[in-house]
């Protein structure tokens, strides 16, 4: 089918996606996770496919993230099941005034209505984006990266099935077949067919629904994410944060980009740091990190001298940009200069510092000893999440049920005329 066709269909379950009960809603999440797990074999196949097609055209960080095997599918189905006991926001009345006159205005939150989403390589994105719309009341077009597609088609095949034996319409879940750039900019113009359109992908995505988007659009993803290592700070604490937050996953938007180290610390730091990231984990057979070093980090330890964009790359690899600084506050200018305003993290056991740093780090998240990975919403107890916004109207930071959700006013009376 056609874009075109396909967004008709998605409209025509509009009204019923958008009026489900709980009760209903919650027994299409069910039958969802149950269908695809009875369709892990399907999915497995059509995965395997997509692998063995893209390899030698992504990288191997890139390829992980478009791999499946039955633990990620068992991991997807439970992240569905998981919404089931979230509040429903659909119909929740958010707050009640009662005139002089008697009448009685309600606001009241509502499902968008029709909400597309372009993705790339992440086949869990496919079942995450469609539990987060059936639960919040709206109907959901997909539209996957090519490399990913077979892996969508068969797991938006089971979860169609999950929603036929709920009694909900089907055509609630749809998957746009056709993965040129023309189809994402058809999904940008839809005007009359799509109410909300969330990007999901690199700067080159976000740029173009900036530069062609007719529809309402948030944008979310990339991550130039920063860690700061305060002078005061614990370095156990530090080295670990920094390994989980460049190593754990290097391929997502939450994890670290660049490193910034206080002066004062940076001769005793840096050192452990190379060891940690680079040594170390070249002696137990993992993948060492490779070390993009400012002038005055070079002089301490050995590594790539830092490039003129390297501070403003989202590398998705196992690379780090590292800086030494000479104050909290110019930590912040940097972050505030080259930060996409994703996550930001400060290490340090001062008050001051931390204080300074979360009042004026202007992030979707700020964390004071943590690692950015935290950022995602079943971590932030939303269950799964439809991305992580980096603009500041309507959502902001990883969005889940309550960001699928506009609201209406409602209004009461007893044949009040003005």
């Amino acid at each position: 089918m056609t874009t075109r066709e396909i967004l008709k269909q998605a409209v025509t379950a509009k009204i019923a996606i958008n009026s489900a009960d709980t009760e209903t809603k919650n027994k299409a999440l069910a039958n969802m996770a149950d269908e695809l797990l009875a369709h892990t074999d399907a999915i497995l196949e059509a995965n395997k496919q997509d692998v063995e097609a893209a390899k030698g055209k992504i990288s191997d960080v890139m390829i992980d993230r478009l791999m499946l095997d039955a633990g990620r599918i068992e991991g997807m189905a439970k992240g569905i099941r998981e919404l089931i006991c979230l509040e429903d926001p659909a119909g929740k009345v958010i707050r009640t005034v009662e005139r002089p006159n008697g009448i009685i205005i309600e606001k009241t939150a509502a499902p968008m209505g029709v909400i597309a989403i372009i993705y790339e390589s992440r086949p869990n994105v496919t079942s995450d984006a469609a539990a987060l719309c059936i639960k919040s009341g709206n109907v959901c077009v997909l539209r996957s990266g090519k490399e990913a597609w077979k892996s969508a088609d068969a797991v938006v095949k089971a979860l169609k099935e999950g929603m036929r034996k709920s009694g909900l319409p089907a055509e609630g879940i749809q998957l746009i077949e056709d993965t040129s750039r023309e189809s994402s900019v058809e999904l940008m113009k839809a005007v009359g067919y799509v109410d909300l359109l969330i990007p999901r992908g690199g700067p080159g995505l976000i740029r173009s629904c900036v530069e062609n988007a007719k529809v309402p659009c948030i944008q979310t993803g990339t991550g130039i994410c920063h860690v700061y290592v305060d002078a005061k700070a614990d370095f156990d604490k530090a080295l670990g944060i920094i390994e989980n937050a460049k190593t754990s996953r290097p391929s997502v938007c939450n994890a670290e980009e660049v490193l910034l180290v206080h002066s004062a610390v940076a001769e005793q730091f840096l050192p452990l740091l190379q060891k940690k990231l680079v040594e170390d984990r070249k002696e137990k057979g993992e993948i060492p990190v490779e070390l993009r070093l400012c002038d005055r980090a070079a002089k301490i330890i050995s590594g790539t001298p830092a490039g003129a964009d390297d501070f403003d790359t989202e590398f998705l690899d196992y690379i780090l940009a590292v800086k030494v600084v000479d104050s909290v506050e110019e930590a912040v200018e940097h972050i505030s200069k080259h930060s996409t305003g994703h996550s930001e993290a400060i290490i340090t056991e001062s008050k001051e510092a931390a204080d300074y740093f979360t009042m004026r780090v202007d992030s979707a998240a700020v964390y004071v000893n943590v690692s950015t990975r935290f950022t995602d919403g079943g971590e932030f107890g939303l269950g799964c999440e439809m991305g992580i916004s980096t603009q500041k109207l309507h959502a902001r930071g990883p969005m889940g049920l309550e960001e699928l959700c506009t609201y209406k006013y409602i209004i009461r009376g007893e044949g009040q005329i003005r």
